[in-house]
Protein backbone atom coordinates (compact mmCIF):
# COMPACT_ATOMS: atom_id res chain seq x y z
CA UNK A 1 0.00 0.00 0.00
CA UNK A 2 1.29 3.34 -1.09
CA UNK A 3 0.43 6.52 1.03
CA UNK A 4 0.75 9.54 0.76
CA UNK A 5 1.19 12.21 3.34
CA UNK A 6 0.59 16.13 1.88
CA UNK A 7 0.05 18.12 5.07
CA UNK A 8 0.27 21.93 6.09
CA UNK A 9 1.76 22.66 9.00
CA UNK A 10 -0.42 22.58 12.65
CA UNK A 11 0.07 26.34 13.46
CA UNK A 12 1.78 27.06 16.52
CA UNK A 13 2.27 23.36 17.39
CA UNK A 14 3.78 21.26 14.58
CA UNK A 15 5.60 22.04 10.90
CA UNK A 16 3.82 20.10 8.42
CA UNK A 17 7.33 17.69 7.60
CA UNK A 18 6.88 17.11 11.53
CA UNK A 19 2.74 15.96 11.37
CA UNK A 20 3.99 13.92 8.33
CA UNK A 21 6.28 12.42 10.43
CA UNK A 22 4.31 11.49 13.46
CA UNK A 23 1.40 10.51 11.31
CA UNK A 24 3.77 8.24 9.72
CA UNK A 25 4.87 6.82 12.48
CA UNK A 26 1.31 6.00 13.39
CA UNK A 27 0.83 3.97 10.12
CA UNK A 28 3.63 2.13 10.53
CA UNK A 29 2.85 1.00 13.89
CA UNK A 30 0.20 -1.08 12.16
CA UNK A 31 0.76 -1.54 8.15
CA UNK A 32 4.70 -2.32 8.67
CA UNK A 33 5.00 -2.88 4.85
CA UNK A 34 3.51 0.25 3.78
CA UNK A 35 5.46 2.73 1.90
CA UNK A 36 4.98 6.06 2.84
CA UNK A 37 5.39 9.26 1.63
CA UNK A 38 5.92 12.77 2.70
CA UNK A 39 5.44 15.38 1.19
CA UNK A 40 4.63 18.72 3.28
CA UNK A 41 3.18 21.66 1.54
CA UNK A 42 2.05 24.74 2.32
CA UNK A 43 -0.62 28.12 0.78
CA UNK A 44 2.04 30.23 -0.07
CA UNK A 45 2.19 31.55 3.77
CA UNK A 46 4.20 29.82 6.71
CA UNK A 47 5.65 26.18 5.75
CA UNK A 48 6.35 27.30 2.18
CA UNK A 49 10.48 27.74 2.36
CA UNK A 50 10.19 23.90 4.10
CA UNK A 51 7.86 22.69 1.55
CA UNK A 52 10.55 23.94 -1.38
CA UNK A 53 13.07 22.93 0.61
CA UNK A 54 11.68 18.96 1.17
CA UNK A 55 10.76 18.80 -2.52
CA UNK A 56 14.04 19.68 -3.44
CA UNK A 57 15.21 22.80 -3.37
CA UNK A 58 18.56 24.06 -1.63
CA UNK A 59 17.98 26.75 1.56
CA UNK A 60 20.42 29.48 1.01
CA UNK A 61 21.02 31.39 4.52
CA UNK A 62 20.54 35.16 4.55
CA UNK A 63 21.37 37.65 6.72
CA UNK A 64 18.63 40.03 6.78
CA UNK A 65 16.61 42.89 8.93
CA UNK A 66 13.75 41.48 10.59
CA UNK A 67 10.27 42.90 10.85
CA UNK A 68 11.37 45.53 13.42
CA UNK A 69 14.99 45.79 12.77
CA UNK A 70 16.96 43.35 14.71
CA UNK A 71 19.25 41.57 12.69
CA UNK A 72 17.79 37.91 11.62
CA UNK A 73 19.22 34.85 9.90
CA UNK A 74 16.62 34.38 7.11
CA UNK A 75 16.77 32.23 4.49
CA UNK A 76 15.30 31.55 0.47
CA UNK A 77 15.43 28.15 -1.25
CA UNK A 78 16.76 27.69 -4.50
CA UNK A 79 16.87 25.60 -7.68
CA UNK A 80 18.36 26.34 -10.83
CA UNK A 81 17.00 29.70 -11.80
CA UNK A 82 13.88 29.55 -9.59
CA UNK A 83 14.08 30.96 -5.85
CA UNK A 84 11.77 30.45 -3.65
CA UNK A 85 10.91 33.51 -1.12
CA UNK A 86 8.87 33.21 2.00
CA UNK A 87 7.78 36.55 3.32
CA UNK A 88 7.16 35.04 6.87
CA UNK A 89 10.70 33.81 7.36
CA UNK A 90 11.71 37.71 7.40
CA UNK A 91 8.83 40.18 8.49
CA UNK A 92 6.50 37.74 10.02
CA UNK A 93 4.59 37.50 12.81
CA UNK A 94 6.51 34.48 13.77
CA UNK A 95 10.68 36.03 14.00
CA UNK A 96 8.83 39.00 15.82
CA UNK A 97 11.25 40.06 18.79
CA UNK A 98 9.73 37.88 21.84
CA UNK A 99 6.12 37.94 20.37
CA UNK A 100 5.78 41.82 20.87
CA UNK A 101 3.82 42.97 17.94
CA UNK A 102 4.65 46.31 15.87
CA UNK A 103 1.76 46.96 13.62
CA UNK A 104 2.63 50.47 12.92
CA UNK A 105 6.53 50.59 12.65
CA UNK A 106 7.41 46.50 11.52
CA UNK A 107 8.95 46.46 8.07
CA UNK A 108 9.35 44.04 4.93
CA UNK A 109 12.68 45.24 4.54
CA UNK A 110 14.02 41.98 5.16
CA UNK A 111 11.63 40.39 2.33
CA UNK A 112 13.39 42.57 -0.12
CA UNK A 113 16.58 41.47 1.10
CA UNK A 114 15.73 37.93 0.82
CA UNK A 115 14.50 39.00 -2.97
CA UNK A 116 18.27 40.84 -3.63
CA UNK A 117 20.03 37.90 -2.26
CA UNK A 118 18.17 35.60 -4.65
CA UNK A 119 18.98 37.74 -7.41
CA UNK A 120 22.69 38.36 -6.78
CA UNK A 121 22.20 34.23 -6.67
CA UNK A 122 21.62 34.13 -10.64
CA UNK A 123 17.85 33.79 -10.34
CA UNK A 124 15.45 35.00 -12.94
CA UNK A 125 12.39 33.58 -11.62
CA UNK A 126 11.23 33.93 -8.07
CA UNK A 127 8.15 32.80 -5.86
CA UNK A 128 7.29 35.70 -3.63
CA UNK A 129 5.02 33.70 -1.18
CA UNK A 130 3.16 35.98 1.77
CA UNK A 131 1.20 35.23 4.20
CA UNK A 132 1.79 35.49 8.61
CA UNK A 133 3.39 38.85 8.10
CA UNK A 134 4.18 41.31 10.60
CA UNK A 135 3.78 44.55 8.91
CA UNK A 136 1.30 46.70 6.87
CA UNK A 137 3.95 49.28 4.75
CA UNK A 138 2.40 48.58 1.85
CA UNK A 139 5.76 47.23 0.70
CA UNK A 140 7.64 50.21 1.17
CA UNK A 141 10.63 48.45 3.00
CA UNK A 142 10.89 45.97 0.24
CA UNK A 143 10.92 48.60 -2.45
CA UNK A 144 13.48 50.67 0.25
CA UNK A 145 15.42 47.45 0.40
CA UNK A 146 15.64 47.02 -3.68
CA UNK A 147 16.99 50.62 -3.93
CA UNK A 148 14.03 52.62 -3.81
CA UNK A 149 14.66 56.26 -1.49
CA UNK A 150 11.55 57.42 0.20
CA UNK A 151 12.15 61.33 1.58
CA UNK A 152 9.89 63.54 3.70
CA UNK A 153 9.49 67.07 3.42
CA UNK A 154 12.87 67.82 4.49
CA UNK A 155 14.52 65.50 2.07
CA UNK A 156 15.34 63.09 5.02
CA UNK A 157 14.93 59.46 4.47
CA UNK A 158 12.24 58.27 5.76
CA UNK A 159 12.06 55.98 8.60
CA UNK A 160 10.51 52.48 7.56
CA UNK A 161 7.33 51.36 8.89
CA UNK A 162 3.47 51.82 7.43
CA UNK A 163 2.64 54.68 10.18
CA UNK A 164 6.01 57.07 8.79
CA UNK A 165 4.03 56.58 5.33
CA UNK A 166 1.96 59.14 6.42
CA UNK A 167 5.41 61.73 6.00
CA UNK A 168 6.47 60.47 2.68
CA UNK A 169 6.33 63.58 -0.01
CA UNK A 170 8.83 61.73 -2.67
CA UNK A 171 9.40 58.37 -4.12
CA UNK A 172 12.91 57.56 -5.78
CA UNK A 173 12.79 54.98 -8.20
CA UNK A 174 15.92 55.56 -10.14
CA UNK A 175 18.05 52.74 -8.19
CA UNK A 176 15.68 50.04 -7.86
CA UNK A 177 17.66 46.93 -8.68
CA UNK A 178 17.75 46.51 -12.69
CA UNK A 179 17.74 43.08 -12.81
CA UNK A 180 14.01 42.96 -11.31
CA UNK A 181 13.01 43.83 -15.01
CA UNK A 182 14.17 40.81 -16.31
CA UNK A 183 13.04 38.62 -12.93
CA UNK A 184 9.62 36.88 -13.74
CA UNK A 185 8.09 37.53 -9.89
CA UNK A 186 5.06 35.36 -8.80
CA UNK A 187 2.82 36.61 -5.84
CA UNK A 188 1.61 33.06 -4.27
CA UNK A 189 -1.00 33.87 -1.87
CA UNK A 190 -4.98 33.72 -1.43
CA UNK A 191 -5.91 37.16 -0.04
CA UNK A 192 -8.04 39.00 -2.62
CA UNK A 193 -8.26 42.35 -1.00
CA UNK A 194 -7.58 45.63 -2.28
CA UNK A 195 -4.89 47.98 -0.57
CA UNK A 196 -7.18 50.81 0.69
CA UNK A 197 -10.32 51.24 2.35
CA UNK A 198 -12.42 48.84 4.63
CA UNK A 199 -11.53 45.79 2.60
CA UNK A 200 -7.79 47.03 2.59
CA UNK A 201 -4.45 45.91 4.11
CA UNK A 202 -5.13 48.03 7.15
CA UNK A 203 -8.52 47.48 8.73
CA UNK A 204 -9.12 43.81 7.27
CA UNK A 205 -5.04 42.68 8.65
CA UNK A 206 -3.73 45.52 11.02
CA UNK A 207 -5.82 44.20 14.00
CA UNK A 208 -4.33 40.57 13.74
CA UNK A 209 -0.39 42.60 14.16
CA UNK A 210 -1.79 44.31 17.63
CA UNK A 211 -3.25 47.65 16.25
CA UNK A 212 -5.71 49.45 17.49
CA UNK A 213 -8.79 51.16 15.86
CA UNK A 214 -7.10 54.48 15.94
CA UNK A 215 -3.80 52.98 14.49
CA UNK A 216 -5.72 51.17 11.83
CA UNK A 217 -7.39 54.65 10.63
CA UNK A 218 -3.82 56.10 10.70
CA UNK A 219 -2.13 53.28 8.68
CA UNK A 220 -4.69 53.34 6.24
CA UNK A 221 -4.48 56.97 5.54
CA UNK A 222 -0.57 56.44 5.23
CA UNK A 223 -0.82 53.79 2.36
CA UNK A 224 -3.21 56.49 0.98
CA UNK A 225 -0.57 59.04 0.97
CA UNK A 226 1.88 56.59 -0.47
CA UNK A 227 -0.18 55.84 -3.25
CA UNK A 228 -0.95 59.20 -4.00
CA UNK A 229 3.17 59.75 -3.95
CA UNK A 230 3.85 56.96 -5.92
CA UNK A 231 1.54 57.98 -8.85
CA UNK A 232 3.65 60.94 -9.47
CA UNK A 233 6.65 59.38 -10.12
CA UNK A 234 4.98 55.90 -11.83
CA UNK A 235 1.71 57.05 -13.30
CA UNK A 236 -1.94 56.33 -12.91
CA UNK A 237 -1.75 52.56 -12.63
CA UNK A 238 -0.68 52.57 -9.55
CA UNK A 239 -4.17 53.16 -8.55
CA UNK A 240 -4.82 49.98 -10.69
CA UNK A 241 -2.35 48.60 -8.66
CA UNK A 242 -3.95 49.65 -5.40
CA UNK A 243 -7.68 48.14 -5.95
CA UNK A 244 -6.67 45.47 -7.42
CA UNK A 245 -7.36 41.76 -6.29
CA UNK A 246 -4.46 40.97 -4.06
CA UNK A 247 -2.86 44.57 -3.59
CA UNK A 248 -3.78 43.84 0.53
CA UNK A 249 -2.30 40.73 0.69
CA UNK A 250 1.10 40.29 3.42
CA UNK A 251 0.42 44.47 4.25
CA UNK A 252 0.39 45.48 1.19
CA UNK A 253 3.52 43.88 -0.13
CA UNK A 254 1.06 42.47 -2.85
CA UNK A 255 0.44 46.24 -3.77
CA UNK A 256 4.21 46.62 -4.30
CA UNK A 257 5.07 44.27 -6.40
CA UNK A 258 1.90 44.00 -8.23
CA UNK A 259 2.23 48.02 -9.25
CA UNK A 260 6.10 47.79 -9.53
CA UNK A 261 7.45 44.37 -9.90
CA UNK A 262 5.35 43.26 -12.67
CA UNK A 263 4.51 40.30 -10.57
CA UNK A 264 1.45 37.85 -11.29
CA UNK A 265 -0.86 36.56 -8.53
CA UNK A 266 -1.62 33.04 -8.01
CA UNK A 267 -3.17 31.21 -5.65
CA UNK A 268 -0.78 29.91 -3.00
CA UNK A 269 -1.58 26.15 -2.83
CA UNK A 270 -1.48 25.46 -6.82
CA UNK A 271 2.03 27.39 -6.71
CA UNK A 272 3.01 25.30 -3.95
CA UNK A 273 1.77 21.90 -5.14
CA UNK A 274 3.38 22.55 -8.27
CA UNK A 275 6.83 23.41 -6.43
CA UNK A 276 6.42 19.69 -4.46
CA UNK A 277 5.21 17.57 -7.73
CA UNK A 278 2.71 16.40 -5.57
CA UNK A 279 0.13 15.09 -8.29
CA UNK A 280 3.25 12.70 -9.94
CA UNK A 281 3.39 11.40 -6.11
CA UNK A 282 -0.59 10.98 -6.07
CA UNK A 283 -1.05 9.36 -9.55
CA UNK A 284 0.61 5.89 -8.01
CA UNK A 285 -0.81 6.52 -4.56
CA UNK A 286 -3.57 4.13 -3.17
CA UNK A 287 -4.31 6.76 0.26
CA UNK A 288 -3.62 10.54 0.16
CA UNK A 289 -3.84 12.04 4.06
CA UNK A 290 -3.74 15.80 4.07
CA UNK A 291 -4.56 18.27 7.29
CA UNK A 292 -3.69 21.59 9.21
CA UNK A 293 -4.15 23.07 12.52
CA UNK A 294 -7.97 23.96 12.24
CA UNK A 295 -10.19 22.17 9.27
CA UNK A 296 -12.64 24.91 9.13
CA UNK A 297 -14.89 27.32 6.68
CA UNK A 298 -11.52 29.07 6.05
CA UNK A 299 -10.05 25.42 4.60
CA UNK A 300 -13.06 25.53 1.98
CA UNK A 301 -11.62 28.49 0.52
CA UNK A 302 -8.52 27.10 -0.97
CA UNK A 303 -6.05 26.42 2.31
CA UNK A 304 -3.78 23.34 1.72
CA UNK A 305 -6.46 20.36 2.58
CA UNK A 306 -9.13 21.43 -0.17
CA UNK A 307 -5.76 21.83 -2.80
CA UNK A 308 -4.60 18.86 -2.04
CA UNK A 309 -8.11 16.74 -2.17
CA UNK A 310 -8.91 18.45 -5.51
CA UNK A 311 -5.20 16.55 -6.44
CA UNK A 312 -6.37 13.58 -5.20
CA UNK A 313 -9.67 13.10 -7.15
CA UNK A 314 -8.40 14.62 -9.98
CA UNK A 315 -6.88 11.16 -10.03
CA UNK A 316 -9.12 8.68 -8.44
CA UNK A 317 -7.27 8.52 -4.87
CA UNK A 318 -9.06 8.40 -2.05
CA UNK A 319 -8.10 11.42 0.41
CA UNK A 320 -8.51 11.49 4.07
CA UNK A 321 -7.81 15.00 6.03
CA UNK A 322 -6.19 15.33 9.85
CA UNK A 323 -6.56 18.15 12.23
CA UNK A 324 -6.40 19.45 15.37
CA UNK A 325 -9.77 20.49 15.53
CA UNK A 326 -12.57 21.41 12.66
CA UNK A 327 -15.57 23.16 13.08
CA UNK A 328 -17.42 21.67 9.73
CA UNK A 329 -20.31 19.26 9.32
CA UNK A 330 -19.73 15.89 8.40
CA UNK A 331 -21.62 16.64 5.51
CA UNK A 332 -19.24 19.65 4.66
CA UNK A 333 -16.51 17.01 4.45
CA UNK A 334 -17.64 14.58 3.00
CA UNK A 335 -18.87 17.29 0.15
CA UNK A 336 -14.85 18.92 0.14
CA UNK A 337 -13.74 14.95 -0.97
CA UNK A 338 -12.83 13.82 2.55
CA UNK A 339 -13.59 10.00 2.81
CA UNK A 340 -12.86 10.34 6.25
CA UNK A 341 -11.79 12.91 8.62
CA UNK A 342 -9.84 12.47 12.07
CA UNK A 343 -9.31 15.21 14.81
CA UNK A 344 -7.21 15.28 17.84
CA UNK A 345 -9.80 16.38 19.76
CA UNK A 346 -11.49 13.36 19.53
CA UNK A 347 -9.06 12.10 21.29
CA UNK A 348 -8.16 14.65 23.77
CA UNK A 349 -10.62 17.97 24.07
CA UNK A 350 -8.86 20.32 26.16
CA UNK A 351 -7.06 22.05 22.85
CA UNK A 352 -4.00 23.44 25.11
CA UNK A 353 -2.89 19.55 25.15
CA UNK A 354 -3.82 18.85 21.41
CA UNK A 355 -1.66 21.90 20.84
CA UNK A 356 1.26 20.68 23.21
CA UNK A 357 0.89 16.93 22.70
CA UNK A 358 0.46 16.98 19.38
CA UNK A 359 2.98 14.61 17.77
CA UNK A 360 2.22 11.16 20.24
CA UNK A 361 -1.95 12.29 19.87
CA UNK A 362 -1.10 12.25 15.84
CA UNK A 363 0.35 9.09 16.04
CA UNK A 364 -2.32 7.44 17.93
CA UNK A 365 -4.76 9.05 14.75
CA UNK A 366 -2.27 7.41 12.26
CA UNK A 367 -2.85 3.97 13.82
CA UNK A 368 -6.56 4.16 13.97
CA UNK A 369 -6.29 5.28 10.40
CA UNK A 370 -4.16 2.60 9.78
CA UNK A 371 -6.20 -0.28 11.22
CA UNK A 372 -9.15 1.26 9.68
CA UNK A 373 -7.72 0.77 5.86
CA UNK A 374 -6.01 -2.46 7.39
CA UNK A 375 -9.84 -3.74 7.77
CA UNK A 376 -11.03 -2.59 4.30
CA UNK A 377 -8.15 -4.64 2.69
CA UNK A 378 -9.07 -7.41 4.56
CA UNK A 379 -12.61 -7.53 3.46
CA UNK A 380 -11.01 -7.55 0.04
CA UNK A 381 -12.09 -4.12 -0.91
CA UNK A 382 -9.43 -2.46 -3.19
CA UNK A 383 -8.75 0.92 -1.43
CA UNK A 384 -9.60 3.17 -4.83
CA UNK A 385 -12.70 2.27 -5.01
CA UNK A 386 -13.35 4.49 -2.29
CA UNK A 387 -12.86 7.38 -4.28
CA UNK A 388 -16.10 6.33 -6.85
Amino acid sequence: MRIVIAPDKFKGSLSASQVAFHLGRGIHAVLPDAEIVAVPVADGGEGTLDAAVGAGYERAAVAVSGPTGEPLTSAFARRGHQAVVEMAAASGLDVLPGGVFDAGGATSFGTGELIRAALDAGCTEIVLGVGGSACTDGGAGLLQALGAVFTDDDGASLPRGGLALAHVSRIDLTGLDPRLGETRLVLAGDVDNPLLGARGAAAVFAPQKGASAAVVGELDAALRRYVEVLAQTAGDQVWTAAEAPGAGAAGGVGFAALALLGAKRRPGIDVVLELTGLADHIRSADLVITGEGSLDEQSLGGKTPLGVARQAAAHGVPVVAVCGRTTLTNSALAAAGFLQTYALTEIERDTTICMTNAGPLLEQLGQSLGAYFEARHRLGAPTKEYAE
